[in-house]
């Protein structure tokens, strides 16, 4: 499912007896179709932006006859594979983080697949699953609470990582990436360093050199709004010299390399080409005020880029007018928080280039997520611990949060990787879901409290709080039911740091859905495939260092012969990143007040409607100070209810023609 445009559409075909043929595009109406395939045939379709050529598509399709197919997913770029053996053999592969997931659901006595939910629902008439939705809101990063399911019942979701196997019409899911984390993935940071940095080169590259070498390519863009990752990308891209008009018979290319360039990191991509018969093409830095100092204001005064400053625009803007009625916003797959910021996000969008490039997913990927602390304990390198612990406390004495926190949060830590270390799956989640049950309320304020509760195998979302009694029950039995399985071989600091990136390629999916406009890209190197590889061969010790995110993108940058920024970058005042998020919701106090005057959420006796009340009075509250975790809960909250109006509002069927209209039942409550 997408908005697919020609160079994104690459079909390639095995015969029995005859080389592979690579065609660009839909394939026209001559073309033979996959009914008339001999049982050798072997067809490839790789949907998306992927860096691999002719060639490599070719011999990837002849290793694949095998059953090998993990190499599929090395190419540079974000991208769909569709594998077809014969008739009756298909395999659809996922990406690692998340971003391009695959669907499946009984059908017609064998599996429809999609790349979306929602058409799948309609195709079956499945209703909306509210179990699912209140382990979404409970436990967002637990998979032993939220499953393979979606929100329709009997859609289900292939992990990350995972490839769908259709066989006969039956489906099959297996792993194709191994799901361990630490030792076997790590290298010496040093050569860790390297790839990284040819992997986020390649990611940049094939994103901005016109597809085939033309110059009839959309317009390009980069973000600054999220810091140094963001400014990253914007360097990187700007240091890509775009590719000349092909060469014609009456003009000859006089300066042809005998040989293509390799992509190095030294620099390779970061040269001048001698061959560019125009300037370089401009690219449009797109930044919101808030965000105009600091790296945006370094790459800013780059001469390629043409910088562009936007009035901010707050989140919930959409509801600040009680009397008008409900935003009829897109109708994204499932609900996500960027529901609630689309005038903010889209503002941006509309602004940059019909391919825009942005630094999202980069904090996920690269820094080291605070349950890893455990994985080193348990490695028996606790003497690591030491140096992000000091910058936890130096962090707290910063904050001012008080002495008496500053001299607890060295002690609370490491108690509390170390309980991490030593605790056993099952009874790890025996005791999360005696600690949904109860409705444990934050953990607390300091950064040592908050830090502290992020070192556990399950671990409640924001929203857990304000759930009824039936969905936290519900959502605990889920739990109580998974810890009778074995107990993954996984680390569960490593464990943790994956389904985080997870759940943020699942927002950033929505991101796509709610602000993408028709015709243009929004693009994330962070999430690519071969990035996210390169960052898990960095020593642990590397990404838990204080400020190591900075640091591992200096290094890419230095690797790429960006070697001229200035000391402190990096290392400037962050704006706050929920400021705008607390006055959204004080400007629409009364619309949210009117959304949640009877709520869907209640209906479907998912949320506890006077705790719900009662917080959004506390975070429209001038005057008072929202507890750690309220305002994200609340974001998630609202952006589900949004989701539920949209799409009990529409037409049932849309997606298709020819569909009957089944009766449409009330929400259920969660089982």
């Amino acid at each position: 499912m997408g908005d697919w445009r020609p160079d994104e559409i690459r079909l390639v075909t095995l015969r029995p007896g005859a080389p592979a043929t690579v065609t660009t595009g839909p394939p026209g109406p001559d073309v033979p179709d996959e009914a008339s395939d001999q049982p050798g045939t072997v067809r490839l379709a790789v949907l998306g932006r992927c860096g691999a050529s002719d060639p490599e598509l070719a011999a990837g399709l002849a290793t694949a006859r095998g059953g090998a197919v993990r190499h599929l997913t090395t190419w540079p770029g974000s991208y769909t594979v569709v594998l077809r053996t014969g008739p009756r053999s298909t395999v659809l592969l996922t990406d690692l983080a998340g971003v391009l997931p695959v669907f499946h659901t009984p059908w017609a006595g064998g599996t429809a697949y999609a790349t979306a939910a929602l058409p799948l629902a309609d195709l079956v008439g499945a209703p909306l699953d509210t179990g699912h939705l209140a382990a979404r809101l409970a436990c967002p990063e637990s998979p032993e609470a939220v499953g393979s399911g979606s929100p329709y019942l009997g859609v289900q979701r292939v992990a990350p990582g995972h490839l769908l196997g259709v066989r006969n019409g039956r489906a099959h899911v297996s792993a194709y990436e191994p799901e361990r984390g630490g030792a076997p993935f790590e290298r010496e940071e040093a050569p860790a360093v390297r790839e990284l940095t040819r992997a986020l080169l390649e990611s940049v590259r094939c994103r901005v050199r016109a597809p085939g070498g033309s110059t009839d390519r959309p317009r390009l863009g980069v973000d600054l709004s999220y810091g140094t990752a963001s400014a990253t990308v914007a360097l990187l891209a700007a240091a890509v010299p775009i590719a000349p008009a092909p060469p014609s018979a009456d003009r000859p290319d006089p300066e042809a390399p005998s040989a293509p360039r390799t992509g190095a990191v030294k620099g390779s991509w970061a040269r001048p080409d001698r061959r560019a018969a125009a300037g370089p093409e401009t690219l449009t830095a797109v930044t919101v005020r808030e965000s105009a100092e600091g790296p945006a204001a370094t790459v800013a005064e780059l001469p390629r880029l043409r910088h562009l400053v936007l009035p901010s625009t707050l989140p919930y803007a959409e509801l600040a007018d009680p009397g008008a009625e409900l935003p009829a916003g897109p109708l994204t797959d499932e609900p996500g928080t960027a529901l609630v910021a689309a005038a903010r996000i889209g503002s941006r969008l509309s602004a940059g280039g019909a391919d825009h490039l942005t630094g999202y997913g980069a904090r996920q990927v690269l820094d080291g997520h605070p349950a890893r602390l455990a994985d080193l304990v348990r490695a028996g390198r606790a003497r690591r611990l030491a140096a992000p612990v000091a910058a936890l406390t130096g962090a707290e004495r910063a904050a001012a949060t008080g002495v008496l926190d500053t001299l607890r949060t060295p002690l609370t830590v490491w108690r509390a990787a170390h309980r991490l270390a030593r605790a056993r799956y099952a009874e790890a989640l025996d005791d999360a879901a005696v600690r949904l049950t109860a409705r444990h309320g934050p953990a607390g304020r300091s950064l040592g409290e908050v830090s502290a509760a992020e070192l556990s195998w399950c671990v409640p979302g924001p929203a857990a709080r304000w759930l009824s009694d039936d969905a936290l029950s519900a959502v605990a039995l889920r739990l109580r039911l998974a810890a009778r399985s074995p107990a993954p071989a996984e680390p569960p600091g490593a464990r943790r740091a994956r389904y985080a990136l997870h759940r943020h390629a699942a927002e950033y999916r929505t991101l796509l859905h709610a602000a993408e406009q028709r015709g243009q890209r929004l693009h994330a190197p962070f999430l690519d495939n071969q990035v996210v590889r390169a960052a898990r061969m960095l020593p642990v010790e590397t990404r838990l260092q204080p400020g190591a995110r900075h640091a591992l993108l200096r290094a890419v940058l230095t690797g790429a012969s960006r070697a001229d920024l200035p000391p402190d970058w990096g290392r400037a005042a962050r704006p706050d990143r929920q400021g705008p998020d607390r006055d959204g919701l004080r400007l629409a106090a009364d619309g949210l007040a009117e959304l949640f005057r009877a709520p869907l959420l209640a209906e479907a006796g998912l949320i506890d409607l006077p705790a719900v009340r009662a917080a959004l009075a506390e975070a429209t509250d001038p005057t008072a100070e929202p507890l750690p975790g309220t305002v994200a809960g609340l974001a998630e909250l609202v952006a589900t209810e949004l989701w539920l109006r949209r799409i009990l509002a529409r037409r049932h069927g849309s997606c298709w023609t020819g569909l009957p209209t089944p009766d449409r039942p009330a929400l259920a409550r969660p089982a």
